[in-house]
């Protein structure tokens, strides 16, 4: 039935890829003309294109030939001229979508097509790489091109001044690393004065390399600008200790699926009676609880060399899904000292979030998102549900004639590597190259100690030799080489094939253990085979291995049982595949709901987000800053009437006194003092308040051109909402630790958050409008004074 349907309707996949063979024609019907243009002329036609676009013309009138107007200048330029299934991918991009070209089709050269055509409308362009090492490439390569035709390029980077950073915005297209256009949103929103801007533009079209990676790896991590303060050492080093005291299912849970642990009833009596405290949930322990709880995440979530390594007495982390150092990076809330705890090293200060966002939310602000990767159709869904983009999958340019081996599953990892071992001796006697992938840092070294005691040769690749990446990957395809990597290998740069090694079979890529995504894996296979290449590549896995304790503990326990090996511990039941399958699935499946939930709650936060940012530009850019403060001031003192003067009490139940006291405070022209003898009801308070407050307005209006009140005013209002702002991000951090603590039956723990986080939200903005009423008297009494002397 369904292939009777696809008949009738077509598949949506071979229907984009033959509109865009169409368009492709075309593309090359124009190459003749624009060969026998001179470079002046093939220049003019930006020009031509710009004023085509202003006097009403649309960007699909010109798509064709501003392709073609790229691969002319490219093969000028660069020696390199765009392949049909390259041109396809372009026009995806365009199409705002995600083109998954296979490893070795040259990417880098698609992003120059449809960044060309959307530049010209002059709003800016961002191409974003996964690091810097690619950023600068490409824009040195495919910027020559751009700037051939007269645009302008720019990079984004860590480390550069902030002119710089303008100057890389100002430009029609900015290549540079996702995280850092981040951050500079983040920090674009706590300056202090408008100069202080990198200025970034309104968010107009971006095209993200490597969209998996940067949309799905890292989306699972917020980014986060934090700021040092200062911390308890010994309680770090005592809760460190503490923690290793600690048993599993006895004083804690540890979830492996989604990663997570919480303390017992039993764990929480050994922490009250160690520290003498009560009730270790009340709001006078929260600190202590916080601490002991990141002394366990520590303990059990945290394993050295494999989410981190220590160098020269420093906790480094690690990217699980690159196997990189994160540089500059550190883990916050207290997590990374409690590390250092766990590892007897000096504490450094704890990082205080001041600014943060998701990578969801932030590309999210793009209004034309678009990318491309080597791998993305596992991933779907998530592409449609949260960006509404398709993943449209474009022919490679040659025939792929890589093997693909099934799975070697074993009884034991002793077993896997034992086989591991004698399939890459076999290997290596031919001359083949072999790159053997693990996905951490010391499995990486176990593997180098089986080698060692095999007498195999090798390089090792992993973060502890990033130095010396380029180099080891480039000779990883040389005969005779064995190259044992982390999943960095091969990013960003090809391996290709020595002299001889296609009669070898090619590159043989070896994975020693199944990654949590089968994309993961399937970017481990697109290492060898690139362009029409032989090649070959199998897995070598163990149901000991970590995706299989993690996902499926108690299942395997019992399948164990009824698994038949031959003597090398290779196991020959037919099931095997399907379950290591299923478990894969089920691992893809806790990731995504992990993601899923972490855009969901950001998103309530992004809300409370843009209402501050909001608010904070209006302080920064506006001439009369005093005029915000009115409403707010308003707003103020009537929440002293509502918290003194409540309707639900009799009016002998009222706190007169301390409204008095509040309001007399803010107040400077005329004193309060209410006889209750008089009122009846809270309205007839508020109604004198505001009688006061507009008299009091009426007077501040006639300084709004006193130049010095309004730079004290706005100075006032930006560090008043941004400590209250400070402090409602630590509310909230504690607020989603503490979610996952308490039991509220079958009500949804995202509705306990977008509730509570509300009410944490409405109180602290009131602290913000009280405290600016506070601050602003003390800023006019002076004036008062000196007016009352004259």
């Amino acid at each position: 039935m369904l292939t009777f349907v696809k008949k009738i309707i077509g598949d949506e996949q071979s229907r984009r890829v033959k509109k865009y063979q169409k368009i492709v024609d075309e593309i090359n019907a124009l190459e003749e003309t624009f060969e026998k243009f001179s470079d002046g002329q093939l220049q003019q036609k930006t020009i031509e294109f710009k004023e085509r676009l202003e006097s009403g013309s649309s960007l699909d009138d010109i798509k064709a030939e501003a392709f073609a107007v790229v691969r002319e200048a490219s093969k000028r330029v660069l020696g390199l001229r765009h392949y049909d299934v390259q041109l396809m991918g372009g026009l995806t991009l365009y199409d705002r979508d995600i083109a998954e070209m296979a490893t070795g089709e040259g990417k880098t050269l698609v992003a120059s097509l449809p960044s060309y055509l959307r530049a010209l409308e002059g709003k800016g362009v961002h191409v974003i790489t996964v690091n810097e090492y690619l950023a600068k490439r490409d824009r040195d390569q495919i910027g020559q091109v751009h700037e051939f035709l007269g645009l302008s390029v720019g990079l984004n980077i860590g480390g550069i001044s902030p002119v710089e950073k303008q100057q890389a915005y100002a430009s029609d297209i900015t290549y540079g690393v996702g995280n850092e256009f981040g951050f500079d949103y983040l920090r674009d929103n706590m300056v202090y004065s408008p100069s202080q801007r990198v200025r970034q533009r309104p968010y107009h079209y971006v095209i993200i390399d490597e969209i998996d990676s940067v949309l799905i790896d890292e989306a699972k991590t917020p980014l986060i600008i934090a700021g040092k303060t200062s911390v308890n050492p010994n309680l770090y080093h005592i809760c460190a200790k503490m923690s290793k005291s600690f048993k599993e299912n006895e004083d804690y849970i540890y979830d492996r699926e989604v990663k997570s642990v919480n303390f017992t009833d039993a764990g929480i009596t050994k922490i009250e009676r160690a520290f003498g405290v009560d009730n270790l949930y009340d709001l006078e322990h929260q600190t202590l609880y916080h601490y002991v709880i990141q002394a366990l995440r520590a303990r059990v979530m945290f394993h050295r060399d494999v989410e981190y390594m220590i160098q020269e007495g420093k906790v480094l982390l690690v990217d699980m899904y690159t196997g990189r150092v994160m540089e500059g990076r550190t883990l916050s809330d207290g997590l990374h000292q409690a590390i250092e705890a766990k590892e007897g090293l000096e504490i450094t200060e704890e990082n205080k979030t001041q600014a943060t966002v998701t990578i969801q939310n932030y590309f999210r602000m793009y209004p034309d998102l678009s990318g491309m990767t080597g791998t993305a159709k596992t991933e779907k869904t998530e592409f449609e549900m949260l960006y509404s983009m398709d993943v449209i999958q474009i022919p490679t340019n040659k025939l792929k004639i890589r093997n693909d081996h099934p799975d070697r599953i074993y009884m034991t990892v002793e077993d896997k590597y034992r086989a591991t071992v004698e399939e890459v001796k076999q290997r290596h006697k031919t001359g083949q190259p072999i790159l053997v992938c693990t996905t951490s840092i010391i499995q990486s070294e176990m593997v180098a100690n089986y080698f060692d005691e095999a007498n195999l040769p090798y390089n090792l690749l992993n973060a502890k030799s990033v130095e010396k990446e380029v180099e080891l990957i480039s000779k990883a395809g040389q005969k005779g080489q064995i190259t044992i990597a982390t999943n960095m290998a091969g990013r960003g740069t090809d391996i290709k094939l020595g002299d001889g090694v296609a009669e070898l079979g090619g590159l043989f890529v070896l994975g020693t253990e199944k990654h949590e995504s089968r994309r993961i894996d399937n970017q481990l296979r697109g290492r060898s085979g690139r362009q029409g290449d032989p090649g070959a590549t199998q897995f070598f896995i163990s149901i000991e291995d970590e995706m299989m304790k993690r996902f499926a503990r108690e299942e395997m326990l019992e399948w164990q049982k009824t698994l038949l090996s031959d003597d090398t511990g290779l196991i020959t039941s037919k099931e095997a595949a399907e379950f290591i399958e299923k478990v894969q699935r089920m691992s893809e499946d806790a990731n995504y709901a992990a993601r899923e939930y972490t855009v969901k709650l950001d998103d309530i936060a992004n809300e409370q987000r843009e209402v501050i940012y909001k608010l904070r530009n209006k302080m920064l850019e506006t001439d009369n800053p005093l005029a915000i403060t009115y409403d707010m001031m308003e707003k103020g003192v009537l929440s002293f009437v509502e918290q003194y003067c409540p309707d639900y009490q009799l009016v002998e139940e009222w706190n007169i006194t301390e409204l008095e006291s509040h309001l007399n405070n803010i107040f400077l022209l005329e004193k309060l003092s209410f006889d209750t003898d008089e009122i009846d009801s809270s309205s007839d308070i508020q109604e004198m308040v505001k009688e006061v407050f507009e008299r009091y307005v009426e007077w501040i209006k006639h300084h709004e051109s006193d130049e010095n009140i309004q730079n004290t005013t706005r100075q006032i209002l930006l560090m008043t909402l941004d400590r209250h702002w400070l402090s409602h991000l630590d509310d909230m951090s504690r607020l989603k630790e503490g979610i996952g603590l308490r039991s509220y039956q079958q009500e949804d723990p995202l509705r306990i958050f977008l509730r509570e986080s509300y009410e944490l939200f409405e109180k602290n903005f009131m602290k913000i409008r009280r405290d600016v009423s506070m601050h602003l008297t003390k800023v006019l009494k002076p004036k008062l004074e000196s007016e009352m002397e004259e």
